[in-house]
């Protein structure tokens, strides 16, 4: 989530808290190429796809003139097709489940606050995998229906298809959506609510022409988000066999052999996710500006409406749908595959599995959080263009699918290798876990820096100032005064760049050394290959590690709830 830096605790006249003391003269000289270099290697993937398209002759006018013809209109309509029933889906059930949480008062209310936000723990690809367990015609459900019903034949659709995907994104990303809107509603003045009550107007239109109207920034913020992580998906569209451009980019790449296509497939997806991220990007300036000028009017939370109990157990059971649906359901068939399994899955592989997961995860959430560290720290001591422009390039970075920094790094890869055939380097990049860290810096360095900005943002400038006056600078003021306040945004950082590596799957699929199968890998093959009770395991292991950041965006949510209801 993009979180907001507010440093506006004062405004006395400053000057650079350059690293002139302390015995950091040579920071100026040798930090700011050293930052140079790092946010070269970020942006050099991204950089990379657009000389795709300085390879345009006649042989790739050819392929792309027969793609056209085939396979784009396809790839195109079904990514089209899918975002807009996942942005219809997320938003009616985000919105509505926030509204359910915010607006009324019925038992259960307190549990399902946080309960709702559980399905982000669920990978996309995991629920796919269990959804075509439970719903597939030779499924427990359908089988079950037929035999009691007296009923042949399938009683729905294939769930590996388009609607399938739909409804496996709309259940795993609604809490983008749910989350936005929840803090929204929750911002909002009680004033206007009262106002219209005064005029007579009843409480299902205040609701929609007050609270649900004030709250479009925030949904139209998480709407996007969640496209987002749509158009990046791999797994669920190459299981689901659901021809979306990103499925596209693999097949050209690996099927075509054809890596300037592949590029060019590629910028035509980045120029989508750039426009839904300058689209959320406008929101959440939007969202920031009410919230100032709600906080001026001594804003608390809306009225609660009191319900009757059968209506408590209509809300209730509403707020529950989501939560079947998004978690309890795929975590109750891959414990039942996992435990009706005949053939477990041997301990030392999975140890094996396991490892390597923890390994990339561990080395790129240190990576990830360092440079951000430094980063960060950078902007704070020398506010300069360099900090400035580090921090835009960074965060561009999860909004990259993964297809693209796949693409990004081998396409120089490739070129080096064709210029300096003895050259080792693709080799250590290709043949390595460096290839692989790599990019999993270059999607996940902007988490952590949007956690160790908003613990930044929580420091008052004036603290530096201060410590100043007493002697403080370079180095003690980085280790007395700013470190030791950015202990808890580290840790947070570290654990959500620690769990979203271990969930990812598009890069570590095409880039993973030899003999380094991670647990998404190794459930994505499993459930590719009709195995889905061996593939119950390792994407229960997954779930189980993203449990806990969860947890963490629960208890924080929690905590801004009891601020809000006493200011």
């Amino acid at each position: 989530m993009h979180a907001s830096s507010l440093n506006t605790l004062t405004q006395l006249p400053r000057r650079p808290l350059g690293l002139s003391a302390g015995g950091l003269k040579w920071g100026a000289t040798f930090w700011a190429p050293l930052l140079l270099v790092m946010l070269g290697l970020l942006t050099l993937p991204t950089l990379s796809i657009w000389t795709s398209w300085l390879e345009w002759n006649l042989e790739q006018s050819q392929v792309m003139v027969q793609m056209l013809q085939t396979v784009l209109p396809e790839y195109a309509w079904t990514s089209l097709l899918l975002c807009v029933g996942v942005a219809a889906g997320v938003m009616l059930m985000g919105t509505g489940s926030a509204a359910l949480v915010t607006l009324f008062e019925f038992p259960g209310k307190r549990w399902l606050e946080w309960a709702l936000l559980l399905p982000l723990a669920m990978p996309a690809y995991v629920v796919a995998y269990a959804y075509t367990d439970f719903f597939q015609y030779s499924g427990p459900l359908q089988v079950s229906l037929r035999s009691a019903l007296g009923l042949e034949g399938a009683l729905w659709p294939d769930i590996r298809s388009t609607w399938g995907a739909m409804l496996v994104f709309t259940v795993t990303l609604y809490p983008y959506v749910y989350l936005l809107a929840r803090t929204a509603l929750l911002e909002q003045s009680q004033h206007l609510s009262e106002a219209a009550q005064l005029l007579g107007a009843t409480r299902w239109r205040r609701i929609a022409t007050i609270s649900l109207p004030m709250a479009r920034p925030a949904i139209a913020a998480g709407t996007a988000l969640a496209l987002m992580e749509t158009l990046a998906d791999f797994g669920v569209s190459s299981y689901f066999g659901v021809q979306t451009f990103t499925a596209g980019i693999y097949k050209a790449w690996l099927s075509m052999d054809n890596m300037w296509v592949a590029g060019q497939l590629a910028t035509v997806l980045l120029t989508v996710v750039a426009v839904l991220l300058a689209l959320e990007q406008h929101q959440q300036r939007r969202i920031r500006y009410g919230q100032t000028r709600v906080s001026r009017s001594h804003a608390r939370q809306a009225t609660l409406h009191q319900q009757s109990p059968w209506m408590s157990a209509a809300l209730l059971t509403l707020g529950l749908i989501p939560l079947v649906l998004g978690f309890l359901l795929p975590t109750a068939v891959l414990l039942w595959s996992w435990w009706s399994n005949p053939e477990p899955i041997d301990a030392s592989r999975f140890a094996h599995w396991t490892w390597n997961s923890l390994r990339l995860a561990g080395v790129a959430a240190f990576a990830a959080v360092g440079l951000a560290l430094a980063l960060a720290i950078h902007k704070r001591i020398r506010r300069d263009r360099l900090s400035a422009l580090s921090t835009q390039w960074v965060s561009l970075g999860y909004a990259i699918p993964g297809a693209v920094v796949v693409v990004g790094i081998l396409m120089p890869m490739m070129l080096l290798r064709q210029q300096w055939p003895e050259s080792t380097w693709s080799f250590a990049i290709t043949g390595t876990s460096m290839g692989l860290i790599w990019a999993y810096m270059v999607r996940f360095t902007s988490v952590a820096m949007q956690s160790i900005e908003s613990g930044y943002a929580r420091v008052p400038l004036a603290l530096d100032e201060t410590a100043r006056t007493m002697g403080m600078v370079g180095w003690k003021l980085l280790t007395r005064v700013h470190l030791p306040l950015l202990k808890r945004s580290s840790a947070a950082a570290l654990l959500l760049v620690f769990v979203d590596v271990m969930k990812e799957l598009p890069a570590t699929f095409v880039l993973r050394p030899f003999n380094s199968d991670t647990l998404a890998v190794v459930a994505y093959q499993l459930a590719r290959d009709e195995r889905l009770g061996e593939a119950a395991l390792p994407s229960l292991a997954l779930v189980l590690a993203g449990l806990i950041p969860v947890l963490l965006i629960s208890r924080s949510l929690n905590s801004s709830t009891t601020l809000t209801a006493q200011s």
